[in-house]
């Protein structure tokens, strides 16, 4: 008796085996399944959007159309401008003479005292 309950035990347990390895065989089954419709599903919005892009490419603006929107947004930025006051004008003006004036009469004193130096330079030479 001990045998055949023993002979059972290996039978049910072969048999869970089997249930266990047939349970994922049909698991794998039914991942490559939902894998080949998830790449299904992934083709078809592909090719929805290449349909999707093939009309806007239809739909570019021409040239014209283009040329018309640049001057809108030039016109729509001029109008961001915001221009200086008269007064405000006068000032930097004045500013930048003076400036300039300083700028000048610094250079035309270095300029003057470099060829005063290269002149006692020269008559230098002349003398040895």
């Amino acid at each position: 008796m001990a045998d055949k309950k023993k002979k059972a035990v290996d039978v049910a347990e072969k048999d869970k085996k089997a249930d266990s390895a047939k349970d994922l065989d049909l698991k794998k089954k039914e991942d490559k399944k939902e894998s080949k419709e998830s790449k299904k599903e992934s083709s078809k919005s592909k090719t929805s959007e290449s349909k999707q892009s093939a009309k806007d490419a239809e739909k570019k603006p021409s040239v014209f159309s283009k040329i018309a929107k640049y001057f809108r947004e030039c016109k729509s930025e001029v109008k961001k401008i915001v221009w200086p006051t008269p007064k405000a004008t006068f000032r930097n003006m004045g500013i930048v003479l003076a400036v300039l004036v300083v700028i000048g009469l610094f250079i035309f004193v270095l300029d003057t005292g470099l060829v005063a130096l290269l002149g006692l330079i020269m008559d230098m030479g002349k003398g040895a």
